[in-house]
């Protein structure tokens, strides 16, 4: 099992592992799935600790794997297992008009894919600011939070100034998650100074740039398109060529080695704990490949190491050599709308 210290109190009511169990990769984007054996590997991520699961409606059978995992763990270990498992959902509907029926059907969809009574969390995505339904879509969410169905609310990909807008409505917002890593650096400017002052907190998606940031690419020569085969892969290095390009982030991967030997981690451990050390950062998501290879091991070491003055200053040196982001594509998820 993990450590004390990988739990966290994201709520009064909710108690979360920091890092969570990312289910895009079973959406259609990234190869062919076996459901047996995707279940298999849910119950050993739950019994290895990691009892967070991220997810969404749209990412293909997540939803409904959620509930088959634990319809499988009820019969086998009994309801009161359940409790300590946590899956945090998404709603990312269609631009339009927003009725309390439209809302209303579509969690309870997902409620009976998921088999629970109550969503722990209802990250909600809506992709353009300029129809403003998205306003009448949270109000519903909320009163079916009040009414039960949702536990809690949160966002997805919100920027900041839209965030301030719902927290001014009144409506109560306890995360929003952000693509935030080494490369993507963009929820630092305004987003965390918001989140801190409004006692918002902060899921972070992207951390490892689908892969990239790892061994496996470390002194490699720029990999083609058509080398990169999953949508997280083809995604992230766009990422990087914003960023810096090929050359720097070679420089990265190769400070980040020196600091992961001198802590006896992964090139992803650290990159990682540099994340799950910022303020206001809840938690980090971390993509699973169910059924096709697992890493329990290298990511529980997340938990075995602090990040200390010498190797923050190491990075700092690479990071200060690539471009500002922020000026580049804007605020957290603003890539989903400036594009």
């Amino acid at each position: 099992m993990l450590p004390a210290d990988s739990y966290l109190s994201f709520t009064a009511d909710l108690r979360i592992c920091r890092l969570l169990n990312g289910m895009w990769q079973v959406s259609g984007a990234h190869g062919r799935i076996d459901p047996q054996a995707a279940l298999r590997d849910m119950v050993a991520y739950h019994d290895a600790g990691f009892t967070t699961w991220d997810l969404a409606d749209h990412y293909g059978p997540a939803e409904d794997f959620i509930g088959a995992f634990r319809r499988q763990l009820a019969a086998t270990r009994g309801h009161e297992v359940l409790a300590s498992v946590r899956a945090f959902t998404k709603w990312v509907p269609r631009l339009g008009r927003m009725t309390r029926k439209i809302v209303e059907d579509s969690i309870a969809t997902s409620l009976r894919r998921m088999a629970v009574d109550t969503v722990d969390l209802l990250q909600f995505h809506w992709w353009e600011y300029n129809d403003p339904h998205y306003l009448d879509a949270l109000d519903a969410l909320a009163q079916l939070r009040d009414e039960g169905k949702i536990r809690h609310l949160a966002l997805t990909n919100f920027d900041t100034a839209h965030l301030a807008l719902i927290t001014r409505r009144g409506i109560r917002i306890v995360s929003n998650q952000v693509q935030f890593s080494l490369i993507d650096r963009r929820p630092e400017v305004c987003m965390i100074p918001f989140c801190r002052e409004h006692g918002i907190q902060l899921l972070a998606y992207g951390t490892l740039c689908g892969g990239l940031l790892s061994e496996h690419y470390l002194g490699q020569p720029e990999p083609r398109w058509n080398t990169l085969h999953t949508a997280s892969l083809r995604k992230y290095k766009q990422m990087i060529d914003a960023w810096g390009g090929w050359e720097l982030f070679q420089q990265l991967l190769g400070v980040l080695k020196q600091i992961a030997d001198k802590h006896r981690v992964s090139i992803a451990n650290v990159g990682v704990r540099y994340i799950l050390d910022r303020p206001a950062v809840a938690g980090v998501i971390v993509g699973v490949r169910l059924g096709v290879r697992e890493h329990r091991q290298e990511n529980a070491r997340v938990f075995s190491f602090s990040l200390d003055a010498e190797d923050h200053g190491r990075i700092g040196e690479v990071l200060k050599k690539s471009r500002d982001l922020f000026r580049l594509i804007g605020d957290c998820g603003d890539e989903y709308r400036n594009g």
